[in-house]
């Protein structure tokens, strides 16, 4: 659809001026044994794991996972999209900052191949770098890859078995240190109630409750949302395969996994949203005290802290998919790269209680080239802000949910009677103000708008003074309304 972002590319010649600096000055952090890193995806699901408290959707291989490990509660992604959201897991820069802010298969694309990233790093250090499932982010040419297999990952062919397996010859192949992308397309559109007999017991309509976050309750979103759940367990089921190939393979022990989900659930007020449904997701991560021979018990030595599996802990701070490519690059002895927004979790992997950041950041642009319509949100531990950089106009994503996969007339009728803070959330959603502000301990599926409320004007005018400052130091290109009106008309030529 587009030849380039060109417009906001010309913002980046200062960015790279600086990375090439900071690329001069990185930090070593050298660790005497190269740990495996398995990197699994799930595509579309939010919290909705039984780890996480759901009541519905079993998935007893990942509440072993986060038993043994790590479970982040307070986990979101950049921007509630696929390609969008990988962009920033593989390069650890927000999609205004690497380009990625709509989808690869719309031709949208980062601003360059030269963005270091999880693979081009850890291949320079010695792995084996290999994926299987999509990529999904343009130019592949960016990702050097040992390894890359598509086999039996599309939408409609859900056999997880044959994922495992395929991981199990790459991961057996060689003895050298590698790292391995899984991903999932479960919970992915369309969902399917079951594929090679997974889920074994898959559930109906009348086993589920809709998501409070949808507020509305129709039979045939119970029944979405049942089939959504059977493909949670389905990935669940294909996660245990895949741990129980890895155990063949004796690499358990020297192998840190990290299990995310790629953005939150394709429902209504999920995926293409800038509200917590879009943007919060599950993070896991299991790291064996073993691989810590380097970095690890450097700073144990130090501090006395001691590696936190097995215990099952918890952590409730704010963290984001920009802090994967710092924390693998510290667990594998990789130089850091100073300018990454992100913050390495080794803190929390070896059982410190850093200092956190106080603000989380996210933003929306586009999934396709039809639905256009920019945000910019910052939460802290209570509140969030979102704030539309096109107050007034329809958002063309409340439309393009509900022709595609809402029965619209029974929704409209349920609507209808529905309580006004529900019926007032969509009207936001179809046509939102410049500012939503929510209270996420009070309302936390966010139908309740404070932005007006005389009370909260503090908390409001901090929020925003907190956005300036990230739009700045992010170098934002949408911060200046010219850019913003430049790439609206480059979109509405194509």
């Amino acid at each position: 659809m587009f030849e380039s972002n060109r417009y906001i590319l010309l913002l980046y010649t200062l960015f790279i001026g600086l990375w090439l600096i900071s690329c001069a000055c990185r930090q070593e952090n050298p660790v005497s044994v190269k740990p495996n890193i398995l990197l699994i995806t799930s595509e579309d699901n939010g919290h909705q794991l039984s780890c996480y408290g759901d009541p519905y959707c079993k998935t007893p291989n990942l509440d072993i996972l986060a038993s043994e490990g790590i479970l982040f509660s307070s986990a979101s992604v950049t921007q509630a999209g696929c390609s969008q959201s990988r962009a920033s897991i593989f390069t650890g820069l927000y999609p205004h900052q690497n380009g990625q802010i709509g989808l690869a298969t719309h031709n949208l694309a980062m601003y360059n191949d030269s963005f270091p990233n999880i693979f081009s790093e850890l291949k320079a250090a010695g792995y084996r770098t290999g994926v299987i499932g999509k990529i999904h982010v343009n130019p592949e040419s960016s990702f050097p890859l040992d390894y890359h297999s598509t086999i039996r990952c599309g939408f409609r062919n859900r056999d997880v078995g044959a994922v495992a397996d395929t991981a199990f010859k790459f991961i057996s192949s060689s003895e050298d240190p590698f790292i391995l992308m899984v991903n999932y397309t479960n919970a992915h559109r369309p969902f399917i109630k079951q594929a090679k007999d997974l889920p074994q017991y898959p559930l109906k309509a009348g086993d589920v409750e809709v998501l409070p976050e949808i507020g509305i309750e129709t039979e045939f979103i119970k029944e979405q949302l049942a089939n959504y759940y059977n493909c949670i367990m389905r990935l669940d089921a294909g996660i245990g395969m895949l741990l129980g190939k890895l155990d063949e393979t004796g690499k358990r022990e020297s192998t840190m996994v990290i299990y995310l989900g790629d953005h939150g659930q394709d429902i209504i007020r999920g995926k293409r949203t800038s509200y917590e449904g879009g943007t919060r997701i599950p993070l896991i991560m299991y790291c064996p005290g073993g691989i810590l021979s380097g970095s690890g018990d450097r700073d144990k030595k130090s501090t006395g802290d001691q590696v936190t599996n097995g215990e099952g802990k918890v952590i409730n701070e704010m963290v984001s998919t920009i802090d994967l490519l710092p924390t693998m690059l510290e667990i594998a002895g990789i130089a850091e790269i100073l300018y990454l927004p992100g913050k390495s979790l080794m803190p929390f992997i070896i059982g410190q209680n850093p200092e956190w950041r106080k603000h989380l950041f996210t933003e929306f642009h586009l999934h396709s080239g039809h639905n256009f319509y920019p945000q910019r949100t910052v939460r802290n531990s209570r509140y969030k802000l979102i704030h539309n950089l096109m107050p007034g106009e329809i958002n063309p994503g409340y439309q393009f949910t509900l022709d595609r996969f809402i029965n619209i007339e029974a929704f409209n009728k349920q609507l209808d009677i529905s309580p006004s803070s529900v019926r007032n959330a969509y009207m936001i959603l179809k046509e939102p103000p410049e500012y939503e502000l929510y209270d996420l301990e009070n309302d936390p599926f966010e139908f309740h708008n404070l932005a007006r409320d005389p009370s909260s004007l503090n908390i409001l005018e901090e929020l925003q003074g907190e956005l300036v400052q990230w739009k700045e130091q992010s170098n934002d290109p949408l911060r200046y309304d010219g850019n913003l009106q430049k790439f609206i008309a480059e979109l509405d030529s194509c």
